[in-house]
């Protein structure tokens, strides 16, 4: 599969690397460490779902506690990982299953209840199911949706809730989120749903049945399919990118819209959450990746690098640091409070204010970077770095955009953009860090309480916001009237003329409007299309739509592994 990269010569952009450089050093790939079809026999990759990813941690005292999970076609297989230890053995899969009727297209497994003995995996499939089996067991609990009466289009993406060892969020291509508990059945009947919550293009229903049956609550979203779905560190805030180019963030147990942006152009196929909460990555059918502020609830900077569609997003825990901001690290409590029902953000922009501010004074340097990565169908892999250059600008912008105008926290669409150039970063100094700790999610069982307390008075207090969701959002009460379809080519074509208004606004500024970052690497790696990016504590993990799930040790983490396979050892220049 991996031809090696050569000396010089024209073509050298167009060979697959088995190494690169960055300023922290080479990374490595790490043929031995490959995980594919144990049989290596191809497939039809072009007719089958993206192959993906998943890790989960089983605290095993032999120092093998990582487990990795990965679907191939019809096959979903799942191993003992041993990163850059051990070579792969794929003749001693811990479970395989081969599916007919349908395909597996993503998997999760809980971390809470996750043991050497037992592991509670989710899998979702391309005709609506959701399966939860135990794969150290070899047994298989439950089937959701069975008989595919709550849902019957495609599995995009599936997680287990943060902090929850029963309840588990499931999107589709029909653009319907669905929040299941592992503990009820889903009945032998169509649910039906009563409204709970509605707003700019989306709405919350929950459940009729008296009985404790599943989904507990159904999300509509946009138009379209919601592609991914992500949960903030924290867990209290749920963000989704959807087919129609829109990145929504939701309050998970209010229900609350916090903030939206809009893809420069296409659909939205990624989404990943910065490890401190801060920032979103997106990236798309725009080969655009766009980094969104949550405090400011803005784009702030856009990256190219890619040549096609942006098909994953991923923070590098391990690289992304914030040093010496005591002041804007003891806003968090201030900045989750302030993000509630009203969406006030107006306390966590002072913070950032006064640390751009001391930044900017009193010669006290202070090391922001994130880095993130980002791989496509164009098969390259790009690596990202946000720094303070990027960042801390746009405070200062804001702030004196904000007292020329008597504003607080806002800034008018016509002044995006400074006298002085915008900013280009690509090498800035990193530093070295681990992210925070996560906290537990609050209870879902306690927001479902909450939501039916609501009264459908309380939702029509905003007539025009009511207004503009049926305009808008052709997705409503399940029903068999034949005015859905009409809504549904009214709300396609009001989703249209939006998204046109979009471009120039600050859901979507104008590429001349905000910072452009150029990737720190960009290189051709694989020679199938890239469907998994996953940071490591000691590697970095990507797949291909070929099966082959590859393994690239970080700078002086490869030492063991090559030690042990010397003949094997990859081969080319360091690019």
């Amino acid at each position: 599969m991996w031809k090696m990269a050569s000396e010089g010569g024209g073509k050298e952009s167009n060979e697959i690397k088995t190494q690169f450089s960055t300023r922290e050093g080479v990374y490595k790939l790490l043929p031995n460490s490959e995980y594919s079809r144990p049989n290596r026999v191809s497939f039809n990759s072009q007719g089958s779902n993206p192959v993906k990813v998943s890790f989960v941690n089983v605290n095993d005292q032999s120092g093998n506690g990582e487990r990795i999970c990965f679907n191939v076609g019809r096959e979903l297989y799942f191993y003992i990982y041993k990163g850059v230890r051990k070579a792969a053995d794929l003749s001693k899969p811990v479970d395989k299953r081969m599916y007919k009727g349908t395909l597996p297209t993503c998997h999760d497994s809980n971390v809470l209840t996750a043991t050497a003995e037992s592991v509670s995996l989710l899998v979702g499939f391309s005709t609506g199911q959701v399966q939860l089996i135990d794969p150290i067991k070899k047994e298989t609990s439950k089937l959701f949706n069975e008989d595919r009466l709550i849902e019957k289009s495609l599995v995009t993406c599936l997680k287990w809730v943060p902090g929850s060892e029963q309840l588990f969020l499931v999107s589709h291509s029909s653009g319907c989120l669905y929040l299941y508990n592992v503990e009820h059945t889903c009945g032998t009947t169509p649910p039906h749903y009563q409204l709970l919550k509605q707003g700019e293009s989306y709405a919350v229903h929950t459940n009729k049945s008296k009985s404790a049956r599943n989904p507990l609550l159904r999300w509509t979203v946009g138009e379209g399919a919601v592609n991914e779905f992500a949960f903030s560190p924290d867990g209290k805030f749920l963000a989704c990118a959807g087919q129609d180019g829109f990145l929504r963030v939701f309050c998970f147990d209010t229900a609350e819209l916090q903030g939206s942006m809009k893809s420069y152009f296409g659909g939205l196929l990624c989404v990943c959450w910065s490890p401190d909460g801060r920032y979103i990555v997106t990236g798309g059918e725009d080969d655009l990746v766009t980094v969104w502020s949550f405090s400011d609830s803005r784009v702030i900077a856009r990256g190219r690098g890619h040549k096609s569609w942006v098909s994953v997003v991923a923070f590098d825990h391990c690289i992304t640091s914030v040093q010496d901001c005591e002041e804007f690290c003891a806003s968090d409590e201030d900045f989750q409070d302030q993000v509630q029902v009203n969406g006030s953000r107006e306390r966590a922009n002072s913070a950032q204010s006064r640390l751009s501010n001391r930044n900017s004074t009193d010669g006290r340097g202070v090391s922001v970077t994130y880095r993130f990565g980002s791989v496509g169908q164009d098969t390259q892999l790009c690596l990202w770095d946000l720094t303070e250059d990027i960042l801390f600008p746009l405070s200062r912008t804001r702030t004196l955009t904000n007292a020329m105008s008597g504003e607080t926290g806002t800034i008018s669409n016509g002044n995006n953009s400074m006298n002085s150039p915008l900013p280009r970063s690509n090498s800035l100094p990193h530093s070295s860090g681990s992210s925070p700790s996560s906290k537990a999610a609050n209870s879902i069982v306690e927001s479902v309480n909450k939501f039916a307390t609501l009264a459908l008075h309380e939702m029509r207090k905003e007539p025009t916001q009511e207004k503009e969701h049926k305009r808008n959002h052709s997705i409503s009460y399940i029903s068999n009237k034949s005015s859905d379809k009409l809504n549904q080519i009214i709300g396609a074509r009001a989703a249209k003329t939006q998204a046109a208004k979009t471009l120039g606004t600050s859901w979507c500024p104008r590429m001349e409007e905000i910072p452009l970052l150029e990737p720190l690497v960009c290189k051709k790696i694989s020679q199938e299309r890239l469907t998994v990016l996953i940071f490591l504590e000691d590697c970095l993990v990507t797949a291909c739509q070929e099966g082959f799930v590859c393994t690239w040790a970080r700078p002086g983490k490869a030492g063991l592994l090559l030690s042990q396979n010397p003949a094997n050892s990859p081969g080319g220049t360091v690019v």
